[in-house]
């Protein structure tokens, strides 16, 4: 295991996130094998990991409970614990003090190493900014005062609208912020362009979904053979860990394992950074470049249609969801972004008067995409 310097800590390279633990055979998503799960956290402290994520909704709330268990087998000061205010929830957003006194309940620790305000985004940016009304912000910056916080962060998949508002307001007091990087989304949600934001501010970056929950480990053979002539003993996944590396910003890389078989393969892969050459970061952009074009709307975002809709729909914007959407089906970063929009300026307010498509340079049918999106679930 290599490590990064923060702030006088020597931080593992790779962090242990516990979203995804192992489950009961059978089970729900609250039901951690906590056997197999143990047996994972002790193999990951055995081989130099010192960084453990975890947050209030993972698993029902039990990667907490199990975190807080399977780590008191440690010296307190032999890790790093991070968790997260629960602010994507509307409901906790006046609980600031019940929940973050239940999360040390859990963890079984008087302190958090690491805390972060938990995914910033267009639909809660507002609230955990509100200190007359909710008071998150202004509690939890006590909680560091009192030396119960150690580092102060925040995690976002939310545009860059969003990251900025948050950073003008508060980005004196953070200390790091943990986003959704890898090679696909460097270019596909803008990553480059949110890396770049925070290096403006001084902010290192953590990064989440490095294999975007598991799809960047498993290539189509046209890719992988592609990948595999540059580099023959790396195989897809140790590619996306090799791009992160890459990154300069980056301090810190989380994984979300669920095996030990896992586990084993990304410990070989940080026994060293090798991070990619040129030629290398060139290939891996291109099929992250192919890969996205197959399966996405053509939208330049020249914004002719807008001119166009009686609605005054962003349609560019629209259509960049729209596709997000399309390659992560379920996924809630669309969900999120598409709640924070008022009722009429969402897909279903498309009145499929077809003025956008007249003006349209790339021929795209507007009013049949907005159907599609409107006919998705929630929206």
């Amino acid at each position: 295991m290599y490590y990064k310097d923060f702030k006088g800590k020597k931080l593992s390279a790779l962090g242990f996130g516990m979203m995804r633990l192992p489950r009961v055979e059978g089970g729900k998503e609250s039901d951690v094998d906590e056997a197999a799960a143990q047996r994972m956290v002790d193999m990951a402290i055995a081989n130099g990991v010192n960084y453990f994520d975890t947050a209030w909704f993972y698993h029902g709330g039990n990667s907490e409970r199990f975190a807080g268990k399977a780590l008191t087998k440690y010296p307190r000061d032999s890790y790093y614990i991070a968790d997260k205010f629960p602010g994507v929830v509307p409901n906790n957003w006046d609980k600031a003090e019940e929940i973050f006194e239940e999360q040390l309940r859990r963890m079984q620790t008087d302190h958090f190493d690491f805390y972060l305000f938990h995914n910033v985004c267009e639909m809660n940016v507002e609230a955990y900014l509100d200190d007359e009304k909710y008071g998150i912000h202004k509690y939890i910056l006590e909680q560091k005062k009192k030396g119960r916080i150690t580092h102060l962060g925040f995690s976002s998949h939310g545009e860059l609208p969003a990251l900025k508002r948050f950073l003008d307001a508060v980005g004196d007091e953070m200390e790091f912020c943990q986003i959704q990087l890898n090679w696909f989304d460097w270019e596909f949600q803008g990553a480059k362009e949110k890396v770049a934001l925070l290096d403006e501010y001084g902010i290192p970056v953590w990064v989440m979904e490095p294999l975007r929950g598991g799809k960047l480990a498993d290539l189509p053979p046209k890719y992988t053979d592609v990948l595999k002539k540059l580099r023959p003993d790396e195989d897809a996944a140790s590619w996306a860990f090799r791009f992160v590396q890459s990154v300069p910003e980056v301090t810190m890389v989380l994984s979300g394992m669920s095996t030990g078989e896992q586990m084993e393969k990304n410990l070989a892969t940080f026994a060293e950074e090798k991070p990619l050459n040129g030629a290398e970061m060139e290939a891996i952009l291109k099929i992250g470049a192919d890969m996205a074009a197959a399966g996405s709307v053509p939208c330049t975002a020249c914004r002719y249609c807008t001119d166009h809709c009686p609605q005054g729909l962003d349609i560019p914007r629209l259509i960049s969801l729209y596709n997000e959407q399309k390659m992560t089906p379920g996924g809630f970063i669309t969900m999120m972004a598409i709640m924070a929009l008022p009722e009429d300026k969402r897909p279903k307010a498309c009145l499929h008067c077809r003025s956008c498509e007249e003006v349209c340079p790339q021929q795209i049918k507007i009013s049949e995409v907005m159907e599609d999106f409107a006919s998705m679930q929630r929206f």
